[in-house]
């Protein structure tokens, strides 16, 4: 670490007193909290002027890490045509640009280039762009698009009419995830955020009308419950899914009756989910009602209640049925089992001529890629593993061929061969076995001498899969093994998995990575004074707690965006996705769901001692993450800090929670922790 750098910033204590439930404690930070404060604004700009201090003595490392990256990317790049009725779309990049730029053809890929939406144009004066809905409308003929130009993922939504050019709607401010066309392609609707930002109104919008004409079409008042809106691909049906992260409820509407009503196919019961695609004359429903790791039903579209409920794919204690997607003569099912993913392609009844895709290597991941098209044979996935290049494959579940359509290219040069990938199990505290997967240049020697970043997650059922990111070849190119560690919290051994690592079982999350990190240094492939550590989001509430519980364990710590100040957040309902959460954390009106948070909140627990190097990033737009929770962590980090680590906090004044926006930005952001991490732990600056 640099020498005769400033001192960090002291943040000023000021005692404010917090009571809840018999508890009392004192946040001398809650002042950070107030984004008008000018004082807040001149701690956050010295925190960012200290930490630009810090690493000046590895600015050109961080230069040369950020030329690898892009090194390893095709400038000059183009998505895969998708189908859309007559057309195809796509979208390309250009050498130097930072944003991507919509196209489509007519009839043929050899047409002429119709450019729909350019990003670049989009983002110019901007420190941030994104375009978020992309829809074209059933006909071809217009485009709702939505844009969010802060990082605060809060979105204007607009339609083009793609015949004459021009915007014919928007901005409609303040619009949330999701966006539907009906049949007429005249009808769009949309949903929007409450001041909590939680998806809570439906509209209907005419094209070319007023907004402010927009009529609302549903209200819901539960604040745990958001709204998504989406077009079924058989085009016969909207579906409005009500969810909390427990309890769904879907309303459907025949898609070509846009002004009737919406009708529910079966209400809410708590702690029952279920999910509807349509196929024929059917609803087709995922659900774990009676069935913990959900089974598949069917229901007529007439009568489509629960009383008409017919099983189709009974219920699997060893197999989590993720998801479902329908086609005109093939329904796919997504599945988990061992934590691995699985695509299940079948008949339209879902039993008759069951298929699996046959993935070529042990430890993978894929996604769904555009599959616009509804009469068709293909389905189209994106395939990749640790050390597999991302793969755009047409799988023709008729004949189940597989046709590679696209490979992510790696300009500067990569040989899958010289990397090993692998899976290990370590053993919880509680005698629970958890997934480590890992990947390493070939030939290590397990003699514990190797650097390491272990990665994790374990909140929401997320996973984190085994995918490729030429990015992590900086890191590999120089020893590191890369792992990841699967644990509790997420869904890779079935949503049981899930459920223990959250509400009173959420410290299984925590034991679990500290057991995979023992395990990894028991096995010889690292140790403690080469080990470092990675999370973002609720992944950095896992590096918080961690690091509480286990300070000795890890050299360095990155913290993307952490979600640290749980008490903070959990007892503020009027903050963003706070009552969501608590099917997730606990609701803190509950005395024993409160004292179970308070027990492991990273922000709370913050002990006197040494720490390991930390890396912090946040973001000033963040609304997932408020930029004050990381800036508070920190603050009391130094302040209890014994050693003399590097404990270092990075803003983007210009973004939220994603980061920065532009390619080559975003590149910047990666390289700068990268290069933070290969100085802590003393990795060779030049690649071998």
């Amino acid at each position: 670490m640099s020498e005769n750098v400033p001192n960090p910033p002291v943040a000023r204590i000021v005692p404010t007193i917090f009571e809840h439930l018999g508890h009392t404690w004192v946040d001398n930070y809650a002042w950070l909290q107030n984004k008008s404060d000018p004082q807040v604004m001149a701690y956050l700009e010295a925190e960012n002027a200290y930490a630009c201090a810090q690493l000046q003595h590895i600015e050109a490392l961080q230069e040369q890490i950020f030329q690898e990256m892009k090194g390893r990317i095709k400038e000059d790049d183009s998505s895969v045509p998708a189908r859309h009725g007559d057309y195809f779309y796509y979208s390309r990049m250009e050498a130097g640009q930072q944003y991507r730029i919509f196209c489509r053809k007519h009839a043929s890929l050899d047409a002429a280039e119709e450019v729909l939406l350019d990003e670049n144009i989009l983002a110019q004066g901007l420190a941030y762009c994104r375009v978020f809905v992309y829809l074209p409308s059933p006909n071809n003929c217009y485009l709702a698009y939505s844009v969010d130009t802060t990082g605060s993922l809060i979105f204007d939504l607009y339609i083009k009419d793609l015949l004459t050019g021009e915007c014919i709607s928007g901005p409609i401010p303040n619009n949330a995830y999701s966006a539907a066309w009906a049949n007429d392609s005249r009808t769009l609707f949309y949903t929007v955020f409450d001041v909590s930002h939680r998806p809570y109104k439906l509209y209907r919008h005419i094209s070319g009308a007023d907004p402010k004409n927009d009529v609302m079409l549903f209200h819901e008042h539960d604040n745990s419950f958001w709204l998504n809106i989406h077009r079924t691909r058989s085009t016969a049906y909207l579906l409005l899914t009500l969810a909390s992260l427990s309890t769904s409820e879907v309303h459907y509407l025949p898609a070509n009756q846009p002004d009737a009503d919406f009708l529910v196919i079966q209400p809410r019961q708590p702690w029952m989910e279920y999910y509807v695609e349509h196929l024929g004359d059917q609803f087709l429903i995922r659900t774990n009602h009676q069935a913990e790791n959900f089974k598949l039903m069917e229901a007529p579209v007439t009568t489509p209640s629960i009383d008409h409920w017919r099983e189709v794919i009974p219920h699997r204690p060893e197999v989590l049925l993720t998801g479902l997607d329908t086609f005109c003569d093939h329904l796919v099912a997504h599945e988990r089992q061992d934590g691995l993913e699985r695509i299940r392609i079948s008949a339209p009844d879902g039993v008759s001529n069951v298929k699996y895709v046959t993935f070529p290597d042990p430890v993978y991941t894929y996604r769904l890629a555009e599959n616009f098209e509804f009469n068709t044979p293909v389905l189209r996935f994106l395939y990749s593993s640790l050390v597999t290049p991302e793969t755009i494959v047409d799988y023709d579940m008729a004949q189940q061929t597989w046709t590679v359509k696209k490979q992510q290219e790696i300009p500067s040069g990569y040989d899958p061969d010289q990397y090993t990938s692998e899976r290990l199990l370590a053993v919880a505290a509680d005698g629970k076995r958890v997934p480590i997967s890992l990947v390493y240049r070939k030939g290590l020697r397990i003699d514990g001498s190797h650097l390491l970043l272990l990665e994790g997650y374990g909140s929401y059922g997320v996973c984190i899969d085994p995918s490729f990111d030429s990015r992590r070849l900086s890191l590999l190119e120089r020893g590191f093994v890369y792992a990841i560690a699967h644990i509790r919290g997420g869904s890779e051994l079935g949503r049981l998995w899930y459920d223990q690592g959250r509400l009173m079982h959420k410290k299984n999350t925590f034991t679990d990575f500290i057991a995979c990190a023992e395990h990894l240094i028991q096995q010889g492939y690292t140790s403690a004074e080469h080990l470092a550590i990675l999370g973002a989001s609720a992944g950095g509430l896992l590096m918080g707690a961690v690091v509480n519980l286990r300070p000795d364990l890890f050299k360095a710590v990155v913290a993307l965006v952490p979600f640290t100040n749980l008490i903070t957040a959990i007892l503020d309902p009027d903050l963003p996705l706070t009552v969501v959460e608590y099917e997730q954390w606990g609701n803190p009106s509950d005395p024993q769901a409160f004292e179970t948070m308070l027990s492991y909140s990273p922000y709370e627990n913050v002990k006197t001692g040494v720490y390991p190097h930390i890396f912090t990033k946040a973001g000033l737009n963040d609304l997932q993450t408020p930029y004050w929770d990381p800036a508070k962590w920190v603050a009391k980090l130094r302040a209890h800090q014994t050693g003399s680590s590097q404990l270092l906090l990075v803003i983007n004044m210009g973004a939220g929670h994603g980061g920065s926006s532009g390619r080559y930005d975003h590149l910047h952001e990666e390289a700068q922790y990268f290069a933070f991490l290969i100085d802590c732990l003393h990795a060779p600056e030049k690649p071998s």
